[in-house]
Order: structure tokens, then C-alpha cells, then sequence
């Protein structure tokens, strides 16, 4: 099941970041949903919301280590079972291996969704943010169950 979880966010976001790069021009936006929801092409060479520009090669040496302790961790936690923490780790490393794809790949990584009052980001992103979330849960609900 974690295979499962990784392989397909980690499609999803090369091919929807494939075809955004091949259907809009830099800085291009286009609408969906109009005021809410838009396709906004961007590179981002630094980490969340921008920050730390020119570190490429720092975010890459994280990143790869981040995605070997996601690793260990997940193998530790058994491939077949999937838990609360499992779910949680397997985004996170789906995502970050999305976006240490681009890194490597391009020198940035491709955001493009845009909500319009929060930095544009991608489908790795949100793995990452969802899978942090997760995770953050099933901490909390092993220490309430160990007290």
C-alpha cells in the first residue's frame, strides 16, 4: 500500500508539472475556477514560500537525506500495513521526491496551482503538507493512547 501511495502522488505530480510546463509560459496564469483557483507557471528556486533563493545544492543534499530516513523509516513500519504514520510518511516522501526530481532535473521546482492568497505551489507540496499533518495526528493519538 505505501508503494501504492508513492508511486501515485509521485505520478500525479510529474505529469500534471509536465503538462503545465508544455501548456503555459512562465509567469502565465490561467483560470479555473476565476479569483480562486488558477494554473500560474512558476519556478521556485528556493524552499516554501521562496525563501533561501540560490541553495539548490543544500535543498538537494536535504532533500535526498529526508527521502533515505522516510525510507527507513517506512520499511521499519512494515511495507504492507498501513497505518495512520505510514499514510503520513508515504506523502511526504512521494512529495519530496517530486520535488528533488525537479531540483535535480531543473535547478528549481515547477509550482502552478494558485489560489491567489497563498504562494503558488504543486502536487508534491501538498503531499508534503497533508502527509505533515497526518503525521503530527498520529503522533498526538500514540501519546494520548500511551498515557
Amino acid at each position: 500500500m505505501v508503494l501504492i501511495i508513492v508511486a501515485s502522488i509521485l505520478f500525479l505530480d510529474q505529469v500534471t508539472k509536465f503538462l503545465v510546463v508544455k501548456n503555459l509560459s512562465l509567469h502565465q496564469s490561467l483560470p479555473v475556477i476565476k479569483g480562486v483557483l488558477h494554473l500560474s507557471l512558476v519556478y521556485n528556486r528556493g524552499v516554501a514560500f521562496g525563501l533561501f533563493k540560490g541553495l539548490n545544492t543544500f535543498f538537494i543534499l536535504a532533500a535526498a537525506l529526508a527521502v533515505i530516513l522516510i525510507y527507513l523509516n517506512l520499511k521499519n513500519l512494515g511495507w504492507r500495513k498501513i497505518t495512520l504514520a505510514a499514510a503520513a510518511l508515504s506523502l511526504i516522501l512521494a512529495g519530496a521526491i517530486g520535488n528533488l526530481i525537479d531540483r535535480v532535473m531543473f535547478g528549481y521546482v515547477i509550482d502552478f496551482l494558485d489560489l491567489r492568497i497563498w504562494p503558488v505551489f504543486n502536487i508534491a507540496d501538498s503531499a508534503i503538507t497533508i502527509g505533515a499533518v497526518l503525521l503530527a495526528c498520529s503522533i498526538l493519538k500514540t501519546r494520548k493512547a500511551s498515557r
